[in-house]
């Protein structure tokens, strides 16, 4: 039996508990309670209560295991000078490594499992208030950043860079080791390997955000980095509020949106809790979605300044330039609004960030579904070659598995769209179903793909309502936080170094080959069922029963 997405839901029920006249404290209380309510008898794995309470027990774990202070997982900052936040037990207690990569992957585990106990209890017909959940995801988001960062390095890097910038040195040119190798500074000393050697390969607007950072922190480590997780947080929630947003009038999805994004301990962890600066590029390509429909020009030149962070947000340009494509006027208008921003600051102001921008598109990570196959012909043949097959097998891979998506993924209306004028005709819903389409290919296959990375697809997949990739994406983002959960290169016993090997380049790497094998049988169990592997999905047609609404 399939399932057919309702377009809207009564707009009664878009309304909080306490949003009525009157209602005074016992509203406000009743509010709160009514996220944890459901009806008699509601099994655990689809009960409100139990999800909220796995969400709300892996951020209490991080904001644990981040005020033990330094560990194999968070990270030293140096002196601290002021009250400022971060907040932690420096040098007080030595947290034993096994027990801190232990909570690590509990937190990580439970988070994953709030999440989808939370979309199975809405798929039921849960109904929480919409303005207590978002609050709740706000908090949880603040919170975080109230410990240091954990996991990875590059946040330190981030500061690096900025620092450089404040001496006078051009960090697309100079790395910071060549600087604290020449001479004592209060805040490059605190930078990790493996990265120390590199020059910034972010792009400006990246760079300007690292220097700010460096202003507002002075010559201080810790407060440098509490500013760019500052950065990192408010962007994100602000990324997360856009798509919550564009939900609005459709009580059930704008919950959804919520858990998806904003209160998902796999998103928090993955890009608030290492202070990742995915968000800040990927904030301005959503609120580009908010002018597909009537300002072309303004959508481009938020997309074009998302770019001039990191040129892989242009998969959102992509997207909604398809969307323009049989509309000529408004197809130019979009491509000369994107350019400005790059021409200016790609042509004129940096030229040399570009190509430092795209480095990592030679790097293969462990994790990475092609990571066996280089490793299988590293012996017989030249690197180069090597190098080559792989990129070519990801490319390759990723423009299949992107049109096996736009086979099986449903077109869903958004609010706004003018009247008479359907899903698959409508700019707005074209360009987030394909930004889905290309960007979650593009990450599944990627030879060099991190938890973080998800979030360009897991935003706009929030607005198309449950789909089984729901599933699907969500175990992959999961399992990837769990193999950099010791992300960082730091000293480790000889059996956990192999424990974390074979966490990264085992099972992560089997997860990441089983994903994309998901795909390959969404797709051809759809083929199937409508009696055609390459008709093209309409709006109207009968959809698969979505993941969560299955006992």
């Amino acid at each position: 039996m399939s399932t057919q997405i309702p377009d809207s839901a009564p707009a009664a029920v878009d309304q909080d508990v306490n949003d009525s006249p009157g209602s005074g404290g016992r509203g406000f209380w009743r509010g709160w309670l009514q996220l944890i309510e459901a009806p008699k008898g509601t099994p655990w794995h689809r009960h409100p209560r139990v999800a909220l309470a796995l969400i709300v027990a892996s951020t209490a774990i991080t904001l644990f295991v981040g005020f033990l202070g330094p560990s194999i997982m968070t990270l030293t900052l140096g002196p601290r000078e002021s009250l400022m936040p971060s907040w932690y037990l420096p040098g007080l207690l030595k947290p034993n490594p096994w027990i801190i990569a232990l909570l690590g992957w509990m937190l990580v585990i439970l988070g994953a499992a709030g999440t989808w106990i939370a979309l199975r209890a809405l798929a039921v017909g849960w109904r929480p208030g919409i303005k207590k959940l978002y609050a709740g995801g706000v908090v949880l988001n603040l919170l975080t950043i109230l410990v240091p960062p954990l996991t990875s390095a590059d946040v330190l890097m981030y500061a690096a860079y900025g620092r450089l910038a404040k001496l006078g040195f051009d960090p697309y040119v100079t790395s910071p080791a060549e600087v604290f190798r020449m001479q004592w500074d209060e805040v490059l000393r605190w930078t990790e390997t493996p990265w120390q050697d590199t020059v910034n390969v972010y792009g400006p607007l990246l760079y300007w955000m690292q220097w700010a950072a460096n202003m507002l922190g002075g010559d201080n480590m810790h407060d440098i980095v509490f500013f760019l997780q500052l950065f990192c947080c408010l962007f994100f929630i602000a990324a997360c509020t856009v798509v919550i947003w564009m939900a609005r009038g459709d009580h059930a999805l704008q919950a959804r949106a919520i858990i998806w994004t904003l209160a998902s301990p796999v998103m928090i962890w993955a890009v608030v809790a290492g202070a990742h600066n995915e968000a800040v590029s990927i904030f301005f390509c959503v609120l580009a979605f908010l002018f597909v429909r009537k300002n072309p020009l303004l959508a481009g030149l938020l997309v074009g300044i998302g770019c001039t962070g990191k040129a892989t947000v242009g998969l959102y340009g992509v997207a909604i330039a398809w969307a323009y494509r049989r509309e000529i006027k408004k197809f130019l208008a979009f491509m000369i609004g994107a350019a400005i921003p790059n021409v200016i600051v790609y042509l004129i102001l940096y030229p040399a960030a570009l190509e430092l921008a795209s480095k990592n598109a030679s790097y293969v990570a462990g994790s990475s579904w092609v990571h066996p196959v280089r490793r299988l012909l590293e012996p017989f043949l030249a690197g180069d070659l090597v190098a080559n097959i792989v990129s070519v097998l990801a490319w390759g891979s990723a423009i299949l598995i992107g049109w096996m998506l736009s086979r099986v993924l449903p077109w869903r209306s958004l609010p706004g769209a003018a009247p008479g004028v359907g899903p698959e005709k409508d700019p707005l819903v074209i360009a987030v179903r394909t930004t889905v389409v290309i960007a979650a290919a593009w990450v599944i296959t990627s030879a060099y793909s991190l938890a973080w990375y998800d979030l360009i697809y897991f935003l706009p997949l929030a607005l198309l309502g449950p789909t089984k990739l729901d599933m699907i994406a969500l175990f992959r983002v999961a399992v990837l936080n769990l193999a950099y959960v010791l992300g960082r290169v730091t000293s480790m016993s000889a059996v956990m170094a192999q424990t974390n090997q074979r966490i990264r380049e085992v099972f992560s790497t089997s997860v990441s080959i089983a994903v994309i094998v998901a795909v390959i049988l969404w797709w051809h169990e759809h083929g199937l069922k409508i009696g055609s592997h390459t008709k093209a999905a309409h709006a109207g047609d009968e959809t698969d029963e979505p993941a969560v609404a299955s006992s």
